[in-house]
């Protein structure tokens, strides 16, 4: 076995044991690991003190600026956390688990350049688990009661869009709102990238004699399942995001003038919302968190991605 083979078995056997918070390791933990990797490339001193203020519970030198930079130089741009791995609790523990890691495989034996190459690519591997972070990571929106619910169903949408996962994000939350709005019925809960014709479905969702589509970029092989939809005797809902409301319903009044009803996720979502609420904020608290309760549960049993859940904020279970 080689030296990096040893190194590498025993950096991810450390890893491994680390305790998870939600899921993952203290954010901390893994900053901190950066920092002092980075750090051993210029110092090989695998001393735990010698990473440590005098206090001895921070790591030298791991600010928030110092871990973004190291992130940055292997091409992760994307916040990862707010204060650098410098207290959370545990942390010299930790730290000290992967000093002890390090020594085990002997690297003080090795010429500096290719002992910074082992721990450019334990780097690497920390580096990989903060990309798994981001994957993992839930939509985090922050409730306002002083704004609108269109304008939280709005924010949402937004969070979602710089996500790349509006899409799936406007579909799943439709299909809480209808699920919400009607508890006897069982409204469909597809994965997302299952296409319709898999499923023989008219659309996203069916109630009644009605279809609804849902979607974020309205094409022309959509209009032709709502003319479809209409010549078999149903009537048709055509929701897309607010920004594409006035653009959409030309098309449609092209394709199929007066009968496909166009209408904004927002509206559809958030009216239904103050309705159920009796237009009461401290109600529409309650059902807006009710809502993003559905969303997830459906999201959870619908995908094997969980980042497109939503992280429900504090303030809409106070």
């Amino acid at each position: 076995m080689t030296v990096e083979e040893k190194a590498t078995i025993a950096f991810v056997r450390w890893y491994e044991n680390l305790s998870l918070y939600s899921g993952f390791p203290a954010k901390g933990t893994i900053a901190g690991g950066l920092v002092v990797l980075e750090q051993l490339k210029g110092d090989f001193d695998l001393s735990i003190d010698a990473h440590t203020t005098k206090g001895r519970s921070q790591i030298r030198g791991a600010g928030r600026s110092a871990v973004k930079r190291i992130l940055e130089s292997y091409g992760e741009t994307r916040p990862f956390l707010k204060e650098g791995g410098r207290t959370n609790r545990g942390l010299r523990g930790d730290i000290n688990g992967m000093l002890d890691a390090i020594g085990s495989a002997r690297l003080d034996r090795l010429t500096v350049e290719r002992r910074n190459a082992i721990l450019a690519a334990l780097q690497q591997f920390l580096l990989d688990r903060v990309r798994d972070f981001h994957s993992l990571q839930r939509l985090e929106i922050v409730y306002d009661p002083a704004r609108s619910t269109w304008q939280s169903i709005q924010d949402l949408l937004g969070k979602a869009a710089e996500a790349g996962k509006e899409g799936p994000v406007a579909q799943y939350l439709v299909g809480a709102k209808l699920q919400r709005r009607f508890p006897e019925m069982e409204i469909s809960n597809e994965s997302y990238s299952t296409a319709d014709v898999q499923l023989g479905r008219r659309g996203d969702f069916h109630i009644g004699d009605t279809v609804f589509h849902v979607t974020v970029a309205p094409m022309g092989a959509l209009y032709e399942k709502c003319k479809r939809n209409l010549d078999e005797g149903f009537k048709v809902y055509l929701l897309v995001p607010d920004r594409l409301v006035a653009g959409t319903k030309q098309n449609s009044e092209l394709q199929a003038a007066g009968k496909i009803s166009v209408e904004s996720i927002e509206s559809f979502v958030s009216q239904n919302i103050d309705e159920l609420s009796g237009f009461s904020r401290t109600e529409v608290k309650r059902e807006l968190r009710e809502l993003f309760e559905i969303y997830n549960e459906r999201v959870d049993a619908g995908e094997t991605n969980k980042s497109m859940m939503i992280e429900i904020p504090v303030n809409l279970s106070s």
